[in-house]
């Protein structure tokens, strides 16, 4: 690095605040003259452009005046990222479309059981900070597989590493390119097909030029986007209907508002017992074990991400990396802490605004969903006034008007939709999809270098070719995200899944693949690197076993896990005639996310798939202990390192290997 490139870079350090002091102000006017633009009649379709293109534009110029060639600053953004600001970062980079786009829909869905989510994507935040984030940065690493090499001796267990940080990275990744598809193509009026690779390219701008360094300042300024478009709506919201503009502290107001509106629902014959889920019944959709059994894996998962922990590798000192797990709590609860209020608020909406209106009276902007097909009514996409009274007409006796069996809605949809459900200005709307954008691109851009990397670095550099210069181990890490980037985007574009369960195989995949060989390693001297391997293939392999089998091949699944049946989590009763099921329209991809009776499969123990890392990390856990006993123990001056890796001072134990 050049002297004037380390002044540079010193002076842009010292001047964060004052940076994104200015950064804020800025957009917080651009919001403003949006809205002026729209009270003067600016159509509302050039708003939407305005809003996607002018954050895409200020995320790509971060990106390009933080390009390096420095590999330190292309890997770990030179290990100089204050406490503060890597937090933030985190922040972003963790709140993805799942946290911005589905986690008040799933609550908005689920009511009580959708907690299980928020429960345990915060609190995975203290096992990083207790079992594993701290030590990693200690290490010196520039990946995750890199510390399992060092630990566990050589290219097979860092090439286990790479293939389990693929595979969740690569499951996670695919949900954001999707969240970016979503938005583009209604906020741009594109086919989702092609919306996927718009989003891309805002991806690839802020990644590929300056990696972890470029992807850190990007992320600051995408979370002061997001959190500002999370909360304005639901700020006005409560303001509007109860005078305090805390909707954290009038949350219980619209949950007993919900309550009443639920029973006259049911009284008024707009609603039946079967089809209405109080929302603060708890173990409608999940049963206890399931319940719990999402709430392990997402905080252990958690603490399990490669994306994530790779976020510790860039900060100062391992003081600071303690001090940044705790800045990414405070700046993770925010949005966490706001997300069942968002989702009663926006039932609230849809139970006053929607359910009961007269079907010639619905406003258009649920017309631009149903054409997507993520709104339906009476069964057929809400794409036209013709079309939904046509639908509706088709059924006996049906009254005129929006009932709620008649009205469903994708989980995906419900933050982006709830200002136009409210009847807010459209300046809202687009403020909350920039929000939505920030949060998918600021996770897409976390992962896709997290896999470029793992394979670049751990692969081309460690496995392939040592001696590689730095300008090619770059030009390979980028080529290497781009082809990722666009394997994920295409993948996105054939609509998988919904955001949410893809999201939380990730999370079990990281849970049974690292977190047993990662604790273990930090904190048990005598595992040995046959013991760490086995227990990554045993766990990582039922996990990733059980997964595929009952979500893709669920009628293979009876046999293999001696089912009787699946169970309809809606109601509880067994799905006997799984064949007939399986015919069911949308059966394997139903856009009625978590409520389809199919979306959620079971198979041990009627266990939900998304957990299935608590079938898999016991059995890592277990298998390390049995066959590092049986073997060997590591030498005296492997474990020298393990006592020095949990010293809260002293030197970094690679800092001279991987300068």
């Amino acid at each position: 690095m050049t002297m004037q490139s380390t002044a540079d870079s010193s002076s842009f350090l010292n001047n964060l605040g004052r940076v994104y002091g200015i950064y804020t102000g800025g957009f917080l006017a651009f919001v403003i003259l949006l809205a002026v633009l729209e009270q003067i009649g600016v159509p509302n379709k050039i708003l939407g452009y305005l809003f996607v293109f002018f954050t895409l534009a200020v995320y790509a110029i971060i990106g390009i005046l933080s390009r390096t060639a420095q590999v330190s600053e292309y890997y770990v953004a030179g290990r100089s990222v204050p406490a503060l600001y890597n937090g933030m970062a985190t922040g972003a980079d963790w709140m993805s479309a799942a946290s911005f786009v589905g986690m008040a829909g799933t609550l908005f869905l689920l009511g009580y059981d959708g907690l299980a989510w928020v429960l345990g994507w915060t609190g995975g935040f203290v096992l990083v900070s207790i079992l594993i984030g701290p030590y990693l940065r200690k290490f010196g690493a520039y990946t995750v597989p890199d510390f399992m090499a060092f630990r566990y001796g050589g290219n097979l267990a860092r090439g286990l590493g790479v293939l389990v940080l693929v595979c969740c990275s690569f499951t996670y990744v695919t949900a954001q390119i999707y969240g970016t598809g979503l938005i583009a193509s209604r906020f741009l009026g594109m086919p989702f097909e092609l919306a996927v690779f718009a989003g891309l390219v805002g991806i690839l701008v802020c990644s590929m030029l300056g990696g972890m360094r470029a992807v850190t300042w990007t992320q600051v300024a995408q979370y002061i986007v997001l959190i500002i478009a999370y909360l304005t709506p639901i700020v006005i919201l409560s303001t509007k209907k109860y005078g305090i503009p805390i909707p954290e502290l009038t949350y219980g107001q619209a949950i007993a508002d919900i309550t009443l509106r639920e029973q006259e629902l049911i009284k008024s014959g707009l609603a039946t017992v079967a089809n209405l889920k109080p929302h603060i019944q708890p173990f409608l959709t999940y049963s206890p074990l399931n319940f719990f059994a999402i709430i392990i894996c997402m905080m252990v998962g958690t603490a399990s991400l490669p994306h994530i922990l790779m976020r510790y590798f860039t900060t100062p000192s391992v003081r600071e990396a303690r001090q940044s797990v705790a800045w990414s709590l405070l700046f993770i609860f925010l949005l966490y802490f706001s997300a069942p209020a968002y989702a009663a608020f926006s039932k609230l909406e849809v139970y006053t605004n929607i359910i009961g209106r007269d079907l010639t009276s619905i406003r258009p902007w649920m017309f631009q969903w149903g054409e997507l097909g993520l709104i339906q009514i009476c069964g057929k996409n809400a794409a036209s006034i013709d079309a939904i009274v046509a639908a509706c007409k088709a059924i006996a006796d049906h009254p005129g008007v929006v009932r709620l069996q008649d009205f469903v809605i994708n989980t995906d949809v419900i933050v982006l939709s709830t200002p136009e459900i409210a009847g807010l200005p459209y300046v809202i709307s687009g403020l909350v999809a920039a929000g939505g954008l920030a949060a998918a691109l600021s996770t897409a851009d976390g992962l896709l270098l997290a896999i470029a990397n793992a394979l670049s670095h751990d692969v081309y550099y460690k496995m392939v070719n040592p001696n590689a210069p730095t300008a090619r181990r770059l030009i390979i890490a980028r080529m290497l995200l781009l082809v990722v980037a666009v394997i994920a985007a295409a993948t996105a574009a054939t609509k998988p899944g919904d955001i949410l369960a893809m999201v939380g195989w990730a999370f079990s995949l990281a849970m049974a693949g690292n977190f047993p060989a990662l604790v273990m390693g930090v904190w048990w001297k005598r595992t040995t690197a046959t013991g760490a391997i086995c227990g990554m293939i045993a766990g990582f392999g039922l996990c990733l076993f059980y997964l595929v089998t009952t979500r893709y091949f669920p009628g293979a699944g009876v046999a293999y896990f001696g089912m009787s049946s699946l169970l309809n989590p809606v109601t509880g009763a067994p799905i006997v005639d799984v064949a007939k099921a399986m015919a069911m329209p949308n059966a394997m991809d139903s856009w009625v996310t978590l409520a389809h009776p199919l979306a959620n499969k079971v198979g041990w123990f009627n266990l939900t798939n998304i957990a299935c890392g608590l079938l898999g990390a016991p059995l890592g856990f277990l298998v390390i202990y049995v066959v590092s006993l049986m073997g060997k123990e590591p030498s005296k001056e492997m474990q020298a390192y393990v006592d020095e890796i949990r010293k809260p001072r002293g030197r970094t134990v690679l800092e001279e290997k991987t300068a």
